[in-house]
């Protein structure tokens, strides 16, 4: 059986669901590709990694059904080195594929499609929200960086995900800083929490569009469940309690500066530049009317930076791992942030003005 199939065409769906596929995995079958032939005149792509699952179609004649498992490295890599509007033609045999384009011929082998682990949507009670794909990338991408790497408390490794009333909450943290935004609901909804984990959450990313065609998002005790355009995402989620993020969000820190970002993001990656490598600390001396960014190095080299600010309140002298503000000023498309502190031992609460839907705490470190 052949399929003809432009090579942009086929590129786009093999990018998009590649991401998950592990390189080295116990399962050989994981590092290929589910691909199947279905009579509405589409590829079906399926890839997943057991955790996490992404189906999507691509527009192409196919004339008959079938279903096949392929290599899902060497079938993207294959397919992004070939010439740019270049027609693929796909012959599937019984255990090869063997793929053309011009003067080019590969020959790949193939696994049994009944031997996919596909996931299937659990029946469980869901809740489901739909929201706007732009607004949901934007939200995600102001909270992703302040997710746990790989820690021993697993919990962390993820986003919460937070139904309430007509809010939906997202909240991130790794113990030293954490991120919370909001996004209003059509619907109001029962309160519900979930655990998203950190690979689903950054393919997620990836996928968006910056449209305002709508997710439906589906949310169980053990599934988040993501449909848009082509794409459909199955993830498990985290089962544990996330931290009660209120109780860090604090409440009361009277001394506040409102402070263009662009300007202090420069100014804190020049700061960042001497910086100690392994500890990666930097000085904020908040004084009337001004800012002051100093950092050291073990080479006793030193920065110090100087920033105009409109601030009438006591002295402040407080240390931070420069990373954890550099993060939060790249990531937050803000013209203004408005910062609050209580004293020079306590956590500094990073906030947009005239908007309550976002909110960072970082906690200080001693420098």
């Amino acid at each position: 059986m052949n399929i003809k199939i432009n090579r942009d065409v086929l590129l786009k769906p093999l990018s998009n669901v590649s991401g998950i596929v592990e390189k080295r995995h116990a399962l050989p079958i994981l590092s290929n590709l589910l691909l199947e032939g279905q009579d509405n005149n589409s590829l079906k792509f399926t890839a997943t990694d057991l955790e996490v699952q992404i189906t999507l179609n691509a527009k192409t004649e196919v004339p008959t059904d079938f279903s096949i498992t392929i290599a899902a490295r060497k079938l993207f890599d294959i397919t992004r080195s070939l010439p740019e509007g270049s027609t693929i033609d796909l012959q599937v045999e019984e255990s090869k594929v063997v793929l053309k384009a011009g003067k080019s011929k590969f020959n790949l082998q193939t696994l049994p499609a009944k031997d996919y682990p596909v996931m299937k949507l659990s029946e469980e009670e869901k809740k489901l929200i739909r929201v706007p794909q732009n607004q949901l990338k934007a939200i995600l991408k102001q909270v992703d960086f302040s997710m746990a790497q790989q820690d021993i408390r697993y919990y962390l490794n993820g986003l919460l995900f937070e139904v309430d009333g007509k809010k939906l909450n997202i909240v991130g943290t790794d113990g030293h800083r954490l991120s919370f935004t909001s996004l209003e609901l059509k619907e109001p909804q029962e309160k519900f929490q979930t655990i998203i984990p950190r690979k689903t959450i950054l393919e997620l990313i990836k996928l968006l569009d910056e449209t305002a065609e709508e997710v439906e998002i589906q949310l169980t005790k053990n599934q988040a469940y993501f449909s848009f355009q082509e794409i459909n995402l199955i993830s498990k989620v985290i089962d544990g309690k996330f931290p009660d993020y209120h109780r860090v969000i604090p409440v009361g820190h009277e001394n506040k500066f409102d402070i263009d970002r662009t300007q202090l993001l420069l100014s804190m990656q020049r700061a960042s530049i001497l910086s100690n490598e392994k500890y990666r600390g930097i000085r904020m001396v908040i004084e009337k009317s001004q800012l002051k960014l100093i950092s050291n190095n073990s080479e006793q080299e030193q920065a110090e930076e100087e920033l105009d600010i409109t601030y009438d309140g006591p002295s402040i002298d407080i240390g931070f791992n420069v990373t954890y503000l550099i993060d939060v000023l790249t990531n937050i498309q803000a013209e203004k942030l408005s910062f609050a502190f209580n004293d020079s031992s306590s956590s500094c609460l990073i906030t947009i003005p005239k908007n309550d839907d976002y909110k960072y705490v970082v906690m200080p470190m001693r420098i």
